[in-house]
């Protein structure tokens, strides 16, 4: 799917997982809990951490992953080389999937920086 709006996309997603999350609280509450203690600073930085994430966003052809993670990453302050970059390594690992997503996950990076 091509997103033409990146922010849009998000807010919409938003909804929908708002509506997912009170349906099973739970399952929602570990799971924000997993991504905070996945994403949070140690050896590797947020920002980092935040690259690797687009790029498995990238390689599973996840339109919510790019959105999510192209925010973040531009919110811990990657460049668009940095993404660039990160997105060639999940080209590496994706081989032509992983270019098209990538084309997708440069466009979610430039709405939100």
């Amino acid at each position: 799917m091509a997103v033409n709006d990146w922010s849009a996309f998000l807010d919409q997603t938003d909804l929908r997982m708002a509506e997912l999350r009170s349906g099973i609280p739970g399952v929602a509450k570990g799971f924000h809990e997993t991504a905070k203690a996945a994403i949070g600073p140690g050896a590797l930085d947020s920002k980092t951490k935040e690259l690797i994430a687009l790029a498995i966003g990238i390689a599973a052809r996840c339109d919510g992953c790019l959105a999510y993670h192209a925010k973040a990453a531009a919110k811990y302050g990657a460049t668009r080389e940095e993404v660039l970059e990160a997105i060639g390594v999940a080209v590496y690992m994706g081989g032509g999937p992983s270019m098209i997503y990538g084309a997708e996950a440069l466009a979610a990076y430039d709405s939100f920086a």
